[in-house]
């Protein structure tokens, strides 16, 4: 297939003629429509993501998804007195990410059971992995639909919390870091904001890109 983006506007405007005329609204839940007015970017990206795959629908997970990188973490989603500290400028680079790569590390050494935020924090950056940022949780937070299903199994029976540490946030001299998780029991996506002086275990691990 020609990957060669459209040039010619006339093109662009029968594309979407096209849509216009063919897409069988009858068939689209209201909710869907109404979480598409409401995302207006997200839904474009996703409507984006098919058309690149030749107007193909992905059976199975999604594998890329698309950060808008036109706004940055919205503090807000946190509450008041939060700023950002620090972040993985690799990861804010990325506008595209490709969900099969992402590997979960919780950077325990053999023989430890538990290993502090700090600490943790330091062999990630050592590693030299690229650690997903804040805006990549909000991106599947909003489109929780794109989340890998292997996301939602436990760790040796435990919950497993996905953490986000691309971006550390600080709020009265403390730091912390973003997590996801999936609650079995009520089958809903939960957040947490950790303290980085905390201690993660073998149910804590971190969403990283192999640099």
């Amino acid at each position: 297939m020609n990957s060669k983006p459209i040039t010619d506007p006339n093109r662009a405007l029968r594309l979407m003629g096209v849509l216009n005329n063919n897409v069988d609204l009858s068939k689209v839940p209201d909710s869907t429509v109404e979480w598409a007015l409401q995302h207006p970017k997200e839904a474009g990206a996703q409507f984006t993501a098919f058309l690149k795959n030749g107007g193909r629908v992905i059976v199975g997970e999604s594998k890329i998804i698309t950060i808008d990188r036109t706004t940055p973490f919205d503090l807000k989603f946190l509450g008041d007195g939060w700023t950002i500290e620090e972040e993985d400028e690799r990861s804010l680079a990325l506008t595209e990410i490709d969900l099969t790569n992402v590997h979960l590390e919780t950077m325990l050494k053999d023989g430890e059971n538990v290993v502090g935020g700090e600490e943790k924090l330091k062999r990630l950056k050592e590693a030299n992995n690229i650690r997903l940022d804040a805006k990549v949780f909000q991106t599947l937070w909003k489109n929780k639909n794109l989340i890998p299903e292997s996301w939602k199994k436990k760790t040796r029976g435990k919950v497993t919390h996905i953490y986000f540490d691309g971006t550390i946030f600080k709020i009265r001299n403390n730091r912390f870091i973003l997590s996801a998780c999936w609650i079995c029991s009520a089958e809903v996506w939960n957040w947490r904001c950790n303290w980085l002086d905390s201690e993660w275990t073998f149910y804590d691990p971190s969403a990283v890109l192999t640099s």
